[in-house]
């Protein structure tokens, strides 16, 4: 039997890019899932798409998670839908390339709604039902939380953010028998990728294939990083077999973070 057999899922963000691809692969290893995102077409699309690839119950619900309002109600569908929790994904979240100090408040607040206040919110929300099955908290934070870079304040801020709200959140869930884990993607290849390589062209008056093979040199990497990689790992940390993993923060990018911690 699988080790996600019988468990419930929700993946914010879970409609295209890396959350859809963790939605997929864990429907497919047994989990029945919830999606969320802002899009009702891309909600259904992306239900669709899971329900064809694996036999387990996949179910979405559109709000927009940077409200309080919007965090409430993905939550209340979850539990009408399945009444608890065994996994919480937090996926949400693309905030945008720019030029300081061109860049303004908006930036900033939209990224931290959605990415940071969401996680926040949302964990908040599941927390009890975590609770009660021992479940596991996996949020996909990002690089960008630990190297800083001029050309991506929003992105890096917001992740750092995150990502120490994760690791005190781990804290916690040490004491509640809930483990807390968080990833942080490289280069990966998904539509958001692609806004931030054309921005960045933009702003650098460069073609996107030029802006590109730069950031692949400066990072050394073999290749660029796709969906399933982080999906693979966000399986894998909540199975069983690697409950002893908690508190930590893993990169899956192909060898680009140069430190050691």
């Amino acid at each position: 039997m699988n080790s996600l057999q019988g468990k419930t899922a929700f993946v914010s963000g879970g409609t295209r890019g890396i959350g859809l691809a963790i939605a997929t692969r864990l429907a497919c290893d047994g989990a029945d899932v919830m999606i969320a995102g802002s899009n009702p077409a891309h909600c259904k699309d992306a239900t669709n798409s899971i329900a064809t690839q694996s036999g387990g119950r996949v179910e979405s619900h559109a709000a927009d998670l940077r409200t309080v309002d919007g965090c409430q109600a993905a939550f209340d569908a979850h539990q009408r839908a399945f009444g608890c929790c065994d996994i919480f994904v937090h996926s949400a979240g693309a905030t945008k390339g720019g030029m300081f100090p061109d860049q303004d408040d908006a930036d900033f607040i939209d990224g931290f709604a959605l990415k940071f206040h969401a996680g926040v919110r949302l964990s908040r929300l599941f927390w009890p039902s975590l609770v009660a099955s021992h479940g596991n908290v996996v949020m996909i934070v990002g690089g960008a939380s630990r190297t800083p870079d001029a050309k991506f304040m929003v992105g890096g801020a917001v992740n750092a953010a995150l990502a120490n709200f994760t690791k005190a959140l781990a804290g916690q869930g040490l004491q509640d028998d809930v483990n807390v884990n968080w990833i942080n993607p490289g280069q990966t290849e998904t539509e958001r990728l692609q806004q931030l390589l054309a921005t960045r062209a933009r702003d650098e008056n460069r073609s996107i294939d030029e802006v590109r093979a730069e950031r692949m040199q400066a990072e050394g990497i073999r290749r660029l990083g796709q969906p399933g990689d982080t999906a693979a790992l966000v399986a894998f940390l909540c199975g069983d077999e690697a409950r002893h993993i908690h508190g930590a923060g893993i990169s899956v990018d192909g060898g680009a973070t140069k430190g050691y911690f």
